[in-house]
């Protein structure tokens, strides 16, 4: 086989894997055009019946924990709980959370660190006298009203894992970046989610907003200090038979962080460990939902197979650019063309999901920057091969953090 015939066949073969996600992504924003998210849905009329307990972790967290307990208090029915895990603290955050009269745990072991210790740490805490639902909210977060409600009901009526609409939004006086951000983390967790729920899929976990039946989540894995611990518990549900369920009429709220480092680490945190579970755990998982026969497993890792937004079209981009090349030099065009089809499929795609939802956070003169705004990932992804991050780092939110 001559050398030509061996550089056409990897550039055809990159740009078909280019062109996968891109129609997975594509077919998600066609489903997702059809559907309506109803935050006003009418609560049943008759008491829930089970107790719920809300599990919060918290590290650090005396600036804004106050607000998140005020948001959960009044939704919270007479045999209800919320416990606060003040995990390796070294600010008030215990003492704020006591005196917004949360019940409060402390955790201290800076050897095992992370998000997912804590959890583990308040759902053995909750074993002395455990609820019917745990829902897991994290300390810098609003729940909504009527939320917490709505997540009770639907894990209550599915014994399924909820995952209710987490968003995070551009601060006040957001620069271009923070809002094309925001816009992307909305394409991700509200819209996709929309989409895969209209072709029967499972929603991957958010990490907060999460509510689990008693039974799941005390047998969980829960202890690590893996970079995206929610993601990983979601997979692991699904392919032991409980695939989580997307509530998109239960809204949880966030905020980017306004300080520049605590953005970088908090994407780099998330967009590693996203890339990272793609290349570990979607191929066993694909298969194994191949050789069960599991549709909504394999739609839950065709889900999972799509990156990052920026990471796609950067994959993309660089597919096209050294097939254009090859090209130029007497190669075949067959890789060109298929890049050249994902690229223009995935312009189409961000076009529609802008149309659908996002231009009250960005106009289309700052849409059409959006390659800039890519551009500025390539440093991020840089920093990813030559300094990896492999254990949990505390995000600092704003200027005043430590």
């Amino acid at each position: 086989m001559s050398m030509r015939l061996v550089v056409d066949g990897i550039l055809l073969l990159l740009s078909i894997l280019a062109a996968i996600p891109v129609t997975v992504l594509f077919a998600e924003i066609v489903a997702c055009v059809s559907r309506s998210i109803d935050n006003d849905e009418p609560d049943m009329p008759h008491p829930r019946g089970a107790r719920l307990a809300v599990l919060m972790p918290a590290h650090d967290e005396a600036a804004g924990i106050a607000a998140a307990i005020a948001a959960i208090v009044p939704q919270l029915a007479a045999r209800d709980r919320l416990l606060v895990v003040a995990d390796n603290c070294t600010d008030e955050t215990a003492a704020i959370a006591c005196a917004e009269h949360a019940e409060v745990v402390e955790r201290r072991d800076p050897q095992r660190r992370g998000k997912g210790y804590a959890l583990d740490f308040g759902v053995r805490s909750l074993e002395r006298d455990p609820p019917e639902l745990v829902v897991m909210v994290d300390a810098d977060c609003l729940v909504t009203n009527g939320a917490l409600e709505r997540l009770a009901r639907a894990c209550l009526e599915s014994g399924r894992p909820v995952q209710a609409l987490y968003l995070m939004r551009a601060p006040d006086h957001a620069s271009l970046g923070q809002r094309i951000a925001a816009f992307a983390w909305l394409v991700k967790n509200q819209l996709r989610p929309l989409g895969a729920a209209a072709f029967g899929w499972p929603c991957h976990l958010m990490g907060t907003g999460m509510a689990f039946p008693w039974p799941l989540v005390r047998s969980a894995q829960l202890a690590s200090s893996h970079l995206v611990e929610d993601m990983q518990l979601g997979l692991d549900l699904a392919a032991t038979g409980a695939p989580p369920l997307f509530c998109p009429g239960a809204l949880v709220t966030s905020t980017f962080p306004v300080d520049r480092q605590g953005t970088l680490s908090q994407r780099m945190r998330w967009e590693q460990g996203h890339l990272s579970v793609i290349a570990t755990v979607g191929p066993r998982l694909l298969a194994r939902a191949v050789i069960r026969r599991d549709v909504r497993l394999a739609g839950m890792v065709l889900d999972l197979m799509v990156p990052p937004l920026a990471a796609l079209v950067l994959f993309i981009i660089a597919i096209g650019a050294a097939a254009a090349t090859w090209w130029a030099v007497g190669g075949s065009g067959w890789p060109l063309a298929v890049s050249a089809m994902a690229f223009g499929l995935l312009a189409v795609t961000v076009l529609l999901a802008w149309l659908r939802e996002g231009r009250s956070i960005v106009s289309l003169p700052e849409l059409l920057r959006l390659p800039l705004y890519v551009a500025t990932k390539i440093p991020l992804y840089l920093r990813m091969l030559t300094r990896r991050q492999v254990e949990w780092v505390r995000t600092k939110r704003d200027e005043h953090s430590r």
